[in-house]
């Protein structure tokens, strides 16, 4: 049964996970992200079965999210490399390996990556910063609110949640 489409949702998670596809895409997009970028690397690293990495890389492609790259003529031979937008979701990564870690998702107890910073080598954690300071917001600071884009039903979503001011 093919899921229900997001397209048309006024809600830019639903936009993205539409984008994106799925949890394989995901892992894709992870193993793109850390450097891998042929047909048999990407599969023998995520386990994925032929043809659903293929159709995963198109559907990324069409997204515009993966590109296709042409790495030799004879016999031809293509790579796949993040475009500029599959490359932002360095942070959508960061965010779900975080979370993984704190919650153990993996089960194996101890995280398997850790994101360091290059010069001192202390542990790095993704946050929110106001965009005109440069500084950390904590999370008990952050509000919500309609945005250009909201409809009433957007807006109404916003007056029921807690916290949320127009």
């Amino acid at each position: 049964m093919k899921p229900k489409s997001f397209v048309g949702m006024r809600c830019s998670i639903a936009g993205a996970l539409e984008l994106i596809g799925d949890r394989w895409a995901l892992l894709i997009i992870r193993d793109l992200s850390l450097g891998l970028s042929r047909y048999d690397d990407l599969r023998a690293s995520t386990g994925i079965p032929a043809a659903t990495l293929a159709a995963r890389l198109k559907h990324l492609s069409a997204s515009d999210i993966v590109e296709r790259v042409r790495y030799q003529e004879r016999p031809p031979r293509d790579e796949y490399r993040l475009t500029p937008k599959g490359r932002d979701l360095w942070k959508v990564s960061v965010a779900l390996r975080e979370w993984g870690d704190r919650w153990d998702a993996s089960g194996f107890g101890q995280p398997a990556i850790e994101m360091v910073d290059r010069e001192t080598g202390r542990p790095l954690v993704l946050a929110l910063v106001d965009a005109e300071t440069r500084e950390a917001v904590p999370r008990d600071r952050v509000r919500l609110r309609a945005g250009p884009g909201a409809d009433d039903t957007v807006r109404r979503l916003l007056e029921r949640s807690t916290g949320a001011n127009s």
